[in-house]
C-alpha cells in the first residue's frame, strides 16, 4: 500500500486530483468508481477547475458510483445523484449516459443491485476507484458486521453512520435507514484504489488499515488484499 501523507485537507485533495488527472489525460476512455461524503468533495472542486482551464476532458469518461441511499429519489437534494452533479458532473463535459449511480427510487431494491452488477461487470474494468472511510472503517456502506458481501446489495445502515450523516440532514430521523451499495469483491476488481481521510475521527479506522489484520469488523481492512491502493491522508488520521 502507498502512503501520500499530507499536512492538510487542501494538499489531500490536490493529491487525489494529479491522480485522476494523470489517468484522464493518459486514457481519455477510462473508467472512474467515484465515492460521495464530504471527503472527495475538495478533490472534485479541483477537477473542476483544471477543466474550465481546459487541462481535463471529461467527454469519453465513464463513471460509477459507490453507492446510494435507499429509498430516495434523484431530484432530492440528500441524494448521491444530486450530490455527484452538484459538486462535479454539472460542471464538466461528461455525458450523462456515461454516468452510473444506482437508482434510489427503483422499485425491487435487489433488481436494482443485479442490474447495477451486472452493468459494473459488463464495463470495461474500473481504473481508480475513489474510497473514503467510515469512523467505524465502513468503505462505501459495507458496514462491520460477521460477514460482508461480495456484490452490490441492499444494507441497513449502522447507528453510527446515521448519527455521522445527520449533519447533511434536517435532522437525523431523516436519514435514510438503508443503502444500495457495491460489495467489497465489486471494489477490489478496481485496478487501482485511492482511499481518502482525514481528521481525528478517521484515526482508528486508518490504524486499523495499517496494521496487520483483516477483519470484517472493519471492513477497509480488505484493501490489505489488493495489489494497488493508494492511501491519501492527513496527518491527524495517520498519527
Amino acid at each position: 500500500m502507498e502512503l501520500i501523507l499530507c499536512k492538510t485537507y487542501e494538499e489531500m485533495s490536490l493529491a487525489a486530483a494529479d491522480q485522476i488527472s494523470e489517468l484522464v489525460c493518459k486514457k481519455p476512455d477510462c473508467t472512474l468508481g467515484l465515492a460521495t461524503g464530504s471527503t472527495p468533495v475538495g478533490m472534485y472542486r479541483e477537477l473542476v477547475k483544471r477543466y474550465e482551464k481546459g487541462e481535463l476532458d471529461f467527454s469519453k469518461v465513464k463513471t460509477f458510483n459507490l453507492d446510494e441511499y435507499y429509498p430516495i429519489s434523484p431530484e432530492n437534494d440528500q441524494s448521491y445523484y444530486y450530490f455527484m452533479h452538484d459538486n462535479l458532473f454539472s460542471h464538466i463535459n461528461i455525458p450523462e449516459e456515461n454516468i452510473n449511480i444506482p437508482c434510489g427510487n427503483a422499485p425491487d431494491a435487489e433488481a436494482e443491485c443485479h442490474r447495477y452488477e451486472d452493468l459494473i461487470a459488463a464495463s470495461e474494468a474500473v481504473d481508480i476507484q475513489i474510497l473514503g472511510i467510515g469512523q467505524n472503517g465502513h468503505i462505501g456502506f459495507n458496514e462491520p458486521d460477521d460477514f460482508l458481501y461480495a456484490s452490490t446489495h441492499i444494507t441497513g445502515l449502522t447507528d453510527s453512520t446515521i448519527a455521522a450523516n445527520a449533519r447533511f440532514f434536517e435532522s437525523e430521523n431523516d436519514v435514510p435507514k438503508k443503502a444500495l451499495t457495491m460489495g467489497i469483491g465489486t471494489i477490489l476488481r478496481a485496478k487501482k484504489i485511492i482511499l481518502l481521510a482525514n481528521g481525528k475521527s478517521k484515526h482508528a479506522a486508518i490504524s486499523a488499515l495499517l496494521d496487520d489484520k483483516i477483519t470484517t469488523s472493519c471492513p477497509a481492512t480488505f484493501l490489505k488484499t489488493h495489489p494497488n491502493v493508494v492511501l491519501i491522508c492527513d496527518e491527524e488520521a495517520y498519527n
